[in-house]
């Protein structure tokens, strides 16, 4: 499978001397270092036998290996990191040297940031998208956002792009987009691939990575949090049901952002009203193994599940996020906006192209009542246009301020 990462990715190597992968685990960084640079030598830092070989003279192996290296799984072995700055060092000039991948730690980010900045690139790499599952290329949806939004008229922006078949979409957000899940399919495998796949995560990586952290109290915040996806996180509320202190319901919902697992939208709070709600809200990272946790077995079931309409305003939210990893414009942010009468807006884009407010709907009809705050928060913050997302077959207007655009065309 093709990802979209392939190019932005190929591209940093041209200007950087290193590029970091980073991910959960099973999401195919490693596969796609390979595809990306197959002549390169690779290296499982997970695997003792090379442990054994490089951590007693690192300094050797890079002698060795100045260039073309694939460090897979960095996270275990974060010395590497300052031997590595001094050999990028030595021959600043030369970009396109090494591939790092890593998993599962919250530190691995600061290791790569302070030991090579400036010198290295990194993009967070998430399960597969669902244009990756279809084969077809990524969205030019996403080359909206090269565009200043307060410039253009929004009547030129276009969507020239292939929809996704529905089919594609529904199976991708059921099963979620772990490349295993996606091939086979098959609801006997996903419950084994799944339960260990957790038992890796909270047996393995979370016991290695925080030794002293009480892994019962943690395995139970994991499965509560699964049935909260899509919901304003009230940390002293979850703490407390947990019966575990607040500062550890913070501390655990750290780890499962560091690790990947996780995706915190921050409250929107630039505005003139004194209401918001500036609790952040979040979302499982992958739909599938939210499907598994919250013990839906086929998508019937799911069609008929309480949280049907949070469970595809994640799925939405994750297929955006990853859509805009793609891009090259700089610094941009996710957020949601809701205020304590109960007004909300699901998403809000912020970036160097301005602001864009996104309501996420499960349905194809969409009601006038349900474009109220979306609408009003258009005209209060000045902007051109927003947009709907949902399950409609056609991209039109429905206000002239409101785009309806179809899931499979995102």
């Amino acid at each position: 499978m093709q990802r979209n990462l392939n190019a932005r990715i190929d591209l940093l190597l041209q200007q950087f001397p290193v590029v970091a992968i980073i991910g959960a685990r099973q999401v195919g960084k490693t596969t796609l270092a390979k595809l990306l640079r197959p002549k390169w030598h690779y290296v499982d830092l997970e695997s003792p036998s090379t442990q054994d070989a490089i951590l007693p003279d690192p300094e050797m192996f890079f002698k060795n290996y100045p260039n073309g290296v694939i460090l897979d799984e960095a996270q275990s072995f974060p010395i590497i990191f300052n031997v590595l700055r001094g050999i990028i060092d030595a021959n600043r000039q030369i970009k396109n040297r090494f591939i790092i991948t890593g998993s599962s730690s919250p530190e691995l980010l600061k290791h790569l940031s302070e030991s090579l900045a400036g010198r290295i690139a990194i993009l967070e790499l998430g399960t597969l998208k669902s244009n990756e599952v279809a084969g077809i290329p990524l969205s030019s949806f996403y080359q909206w956002f090269e565009y200043n939004f307060l410039t253009i008229d929004p009547k030129e922006l276009r969507i020239n792009s292939q929809q996704i078949p529905g089919n594609f979409i529904e199976n991708t957000w059921f099963y979620g987009g772990y490349p295993e899940i996606v091939l086979e399919q098959n609801n006997k495998s996903r419950n084994n691939w799944f339960e260990f796949y957790e038992r890796t995560y909270l047996y393995r990586d979370i016991a290695s990575l925080f030794p002293g952290i009480n892994r019962d109290n943690f395995q139970r915040f994991f499965r509560m949090l699964s049935h909260l996806s899509g919901t304003i996180l009230n940390k002293a509320s979850l703490a407390r049901d947990l019966e575990i202190s607040q500062s550890s319901a913070h501390s655990y919902l750290n780890i499962m952002e560091g690790t990947f697992m996780w995706h915190n939208l921050k409250s929107f709070e630039r505005s003139h009203y004194k209401s918001l709600v500036k609790m952040p809200k979040g979302y499982f990272s992958d739909s599938g193994l939210l499907h598994y946790l919250t013990q839906m077995q086929n998508i019937d079931v799911l069609r008929q599940h309480p949280m049907l309409g949070r469970s595809f305003e994640g799925f939405v939210v994750n297929e955006i996020f990853k859509g805009l990893q793609t891009l090259s414009i700089g610094h941009w942010d996710l957020f949601h906006y809701r205020n304590k009468h109960g007004a909300e807006i699901d998403l809000i884009l912020e970036g160097a192209f301005g602001l864009l407010p996104i309501e996420i709907k499960y349905g194809i009809r969409v009601e006038k009542k349900q474009l109220f705050t979306l609408s009003k928060f258009i005209a209060e913050n000045n902007l051109k246009f927003g947009i709907i997302i949902n399950q409609a077959s056609n991209i039109e207007w429905i206000t002239p301020q409101i785009l309806q655009i179809p899931v499979g065309y995102i």
